[in-house]
């Protein structure tokens, strides 16, 4: 996944406001956050991308990101040298520390395949928080927003080359599958490239009670950055350390 892709990511997402999504997050943060404001506050991205979030956060938190593509993540720290990125599974990563707030954006989360995957993902987020700190995950679309056959076509255009996507949305079940098709034109000729992502549509009452399981106390934002809503879970000192010590419990269970 995101292999090809992810060169042409950011031409692609050219249009994409992250400049205005990352100031709502900020924005967020500001009327969530229970904990007087502090000079230096953290900020950990999950799913991180190629690290244009990150790029708009940095202005008011000291940023670090997590991704799993080998190939996002090298642009990304092209871009950003001086940010600490890790290479992980969002479903487990330790980082030894915790942070004023976790973000997990672009519907990345969709991307786990089970409900246990989902509550796994959000579990190791809420293990990277500091009490009172915040938690916050734009969704995937959920079944019944899903349209079954939705077509469609972008174009985008980068310095020397053309891009055109054309792409069928179907659903099997519980997972939506995204088939897109790439034309790219360049002065190299016409490369066409396919590839298949599938999304799984999680319902908000599992999303919440992912959330819950990882003693985070949730509210759901219908609109979010884009139309797709935005989770925003709270971390108490209380249910943080819960959280730690079942984490702790399971891996010398397994151990």
């Amino acid at each position: 996944m995101y292999t090809r892709l992810a060169e042409l990511y950011d031409v692609i997402y050219a249009k994409k406001d992250y400049a205005n999504e990352a100031r709502l997050i900020h924005g967020v943060i500001d009327r969530c956050t229970r904990t007087p404001r502090r000079e230096h506050r953290s900020l950990l991205d999950v799913a991180c991308g190629t690290g244009v979030h990150l790029s708009h956060l940095r202005t008011w938190y000291d940023v670090e990101g997590v991704e799993l593509s080998p190939w996002m993540i090298a642009i990304a720290r092209r871009r950003l040298p001086d940010v600490p990125l890790f290479q992980y599974d969002m479903r487990h990563f330790d980082l030894g520390r915790r942070f004023d707030a976790v973000t997990c954006l672009f519907s990345a989360i969709g991307y786990m395949r089970t409900v246990s995957e989902l509550r796994r993902a959000i579990a190791t987020m809420a293990r990277h928080v500091l009490p009172d700190g915040l938690v916050i995950v734009e969704p995937w679309l959920t079944p019944e927003r899903f349209i079954d056959g939705h077509i469609h076509v972008d174009v985008a255009e980068g310095e020397g080359l053309k891009i055109a996507r054309v792409g069928v949305s179907r659903r099997a079940g519980d997972v939506s599958v995204l088939d897109m098709h790439h034309m790219v034109a360049s002065g190299n000729g016409v490369e066409r490239f396919f590839e298949r992502h599938e999304v799984r549509l999680f319902t908000h009452e599992q999303y919440l009670s992912a959330f819950s399981a990882a003693g985070l106390v949730a509210v759901f934002d219908e609109e979010g950055l884009n139309g797709r809503g935005l989770y925003v879970g709270l971390a108490s000192a209380r249910t943080t350390a819960l959280a730690a010590r079942r984490h702790t419990s399971r891996a010398k269970a397994s151990a």
